[in-house]
């Protein structure tokens, strides 16, 4: 019976979701399976089971920066946060196109995830002005929350303020690392 559930639920995810995400599993001492998609527990040994399906983006849709200059200077001015780093942010994010959706669900220039644009107030995550205006009030209020750190909060971004906290600092998730770096490198590069 133990193996049957997380076979059952491999064949369903397998099925049901063709861009999923990467699935993770170990066993704790008590002999029960945990699956996941995002590996958080440390002196844990975690397992790849499935990986995703890769999504490549458009490069046509990125080949105009300045598209959207007008907005990220707008929302730049209010939230006061450089022009660099929010166009960094939704190059690495978006590539920008306002109609990118994740295979997590985040959408938009700048991936809002849904739960997170609601809190927001951002009705239509697609409209670029409303998702910049959204996704730069998020980034201000990380940078406030850990003291203006920028690379703890551009993690914060990328994994979730929670994640941060629990690692108390970047968490060792080789995909936010590498967008750290990814996000700093555009910075230097849009100044």
């Amino acid at each position: 019976m133990r193996l049957f559930v997380p076979v059952t639920l491999l064949i369903t995810l397998s099925i049901a979701s063709p861009a999923c995400a990467d699935i993770y599993k170990y066993e704790d001492t008590q002999g029960v399976i945990h699956l996941t998609n995002v590996p958080t527990e440390s002196g844990v040994k975690y397992v790849l089971i499935m990986r995703e399906k890769r999504v490549l983006l458009d490069r046509k849709l990125g080949d105009n920066i300045s598209q959207y200059d007008d907005l990220i200077i707008k929302a730049s001015e209010k939230h006061k946060i450089e022009p660099a780093l929010i166009k960094a942010i939704i190059k690495a994010e978006s590539n920008f196109n306002h109609r990118a959706v994740s295979p997590k669900g985040a959408r938009g220039l700048m991936q809002l995830m849904p739960a997170t644009a609601s809190s927001l107030q951002v009705q239509d995550s697609f409209h670029p002005e409303n998702n910049i205006e959204g996704g730069v009030k998020y980034l201000r209020y990380l940078l406030n929350y850990f003291n203006g750190n920028l690379p703890l909060a551009l993690a914060a971004y990328n994994a979730g303020e929670n994640a941060v906290i629990r690692h108390r600092g970047v968490p060792p998730y080789r995909e936010t690392q590498v967008y750290i770096q990814r996000v700093l490198s555009y910075v230097d590069k849009f100044r």
